[in-house]
């Protein structure tokens, strides 16, 4: 294959079509993404036999409930970064081994402190994933492909859910007890390092950005994974020029209104979103006349099927009308779709139903979200940009389970529509802040200011 001179690579990967073993590396990152899901979603399978077991309050399961949450944050920040400095590879590896010892280990925990802590380190393991994947699928991909297959790989996560709920509710709480949960997970966890190692090979716009010495001997060894054309040699950059640094997300004039506009946005976002994902399950548990717990689980499986769509769904939106509108008009959707879920429902059939609207529209949000991180970030800072956005989201995403623990005890058990009214006005929050944020390519940005 004939070497191209001075080309960034990334343009490469850009202007060809994908190949066989881009649509593995999506797949796996697909997989990476439902495994992040399902393990965030492993305290809710769970949280009944948890409170049945050690008698366990609203308001502490809250908490216990947030602990994961917590985890991502600082697993954002800190792996994030990791993945713009060691690589995205590394990042992945070092992640998946955080949480399959986190998994096995809450699965042994013999109190509810003991859980919270195992589920915190599981939390650093998945926040520093969702950076890592989030930059290989958008550096992997064709620009034709980019926008279906960010959406293909965020619907993982509700996938993930889906599959998950199915396993929890017709087998795991079914012949063992919410243990057994965690414990599938690590196991699931594990099995993904191999694979990982195997089929992932690092992105050309990693080494690109990093400019290690052997850059382009990197570079084209990935793009011969992909099937592209090597380079001869990078493009030559201006020796008197700064080089960019990755926290210019907050310090360039132009990055620094994506990256807040981006991160309080989707805090906000996540409030209402983790809403349903964490307390859909206690709450149709307790709903007079009452449903056994796998039968409860089942609700929230409905709700990732409904996620897994609507995120589908807005990938196919995205690729007529861009980002900013389908995601705005989810955004909005979404405050509806959870205020009536705090309607109630005298069926498990009803249940299921508002469960599965409130995700169609949450998760579709959540996809414009990814997408906005992909583009408004430039290469060298995505890792770290991603990171640092969905860092500030899991405030939201950890304050969730906990503000609505302690509305619950305000208003009452019984006041669900007004704690759902409540929870839902996040999304709005969030709306509003879409709406202003500029929709610039964060690499075209970088370049202008060259």
């Amino acid at each position: 294959m004939s070497a191209t001179q001075g080309i960034d690579p990334q343009r490469i990967v850009d202007d060809n079509p994908m190949n066989w073993r881009q649509l593995v590396v999506v797949g796996l990152m697909v997989a990476l993404n439902a495994l992040d899901g399902f393990d965030v979603l492993s305290s809710a399978f769970a949280s009944p036999g948890v409170a049945k077991e050690w008698g366990v309050p609203r308001e502490a399961l809250g908490i216990m409930l947030s602990a994961e949450l917590v985890g991502m944050g600082f697993g954002s920040v800190l792996l994030g970064g990791m993945a713009d400095k060691k690589g995205r590879k590394p990042t992945m590896l070092v992640c998946l081994a955080i949480m399959a010892v986190g998994m096995y280990m809450a699965h042994a925990a013999s109190g509810i402190s003991e859980l919270s802590i195992w589920r915190f380190v599981t939390g650093l393991g998945i926040g520093g994933m969702l950076a890592a994947t989030n930059a290989v699928t958008a550096e992997s991909t064709s620009k034709a492909g980019r926008s279906l297959s960010m959406a293909i790989y965020v619907i993982g996560y509700p996938l993930g859910g889906v599959i998950g709920g199915f396993v929890a509710q017709t087998w795991l709480l079914q012949v063992y007890d919410w243990r057994a949960v965690f414990l599938f997970g690590a196991v699931v966890t594990a099995a993904m390092i191999p694979l990982v190692m195997i089929f992932v090979p690092e992105t050309p716009a990693f080494f690109a950005a990093t400019r290690p010495a052997d850059a382009v001997e990197r570079i084209n060894r990935s793009l011969s994974a992909f099937g592209k054309p090597v380079i001869g040699a990078l493009p030559q950059r201006d020796p008197g020029a700064a080089q960019p640094k990755v926290m210019e997300i907050l310090s360039n004039p132009r990055l620094r209104p994506v990256t807040l506009l981006l991160a309080f946005g989707y805090m906000f976002h996540t409030i209402t979103f983790y809403y349903i994902l964490k307390w859909a399950v206690k709450i149709v548990a307790d709903y007079p006349p009452g449903y056994a717990q796998p039968e409860a689980a089942s609700v929230l499986t409905y709700a990732n099927i409904g996620g897994a769509l609507g995120g589908l769904l807005l990938g196919f939106l995205m690729k007529r009308w861009h980002i900013k509108g389908p995601t705005v008009a989810m955004l909005l959707l979404a405050v509806v779709a959870v205020t009536v879920f705090g309607l109630g429902y005298g069926s498990i059939g009803a249940w299921r139903a508002a469960a599965f609207a409130a995700m169609f529209f949450g998760n579709g949000a959540v996809v414009g979200y990814y997408s906005a991180f992909s583009l408004g970030f430039p290469a060298f800072a995505r890792g770290t940009g991603t990171g640092f956005v969905l860092g500030v989201g899991r405030f939201g995403a950890a304050g969730s389970p906990i503000l609505a623990g302690y509305l619950f005890k305000l208003f009452g058990s019984d006041e669900l529509l007004l704690v759902s009214f409540c929870m839902a006005l996040g999304s709005l929050v969030g709306l509003g802040l879409f709406l202003l944020l500029p929709m610039r390519d964060g690499d075209a940005v970088m370049a202008e200011r060259a």
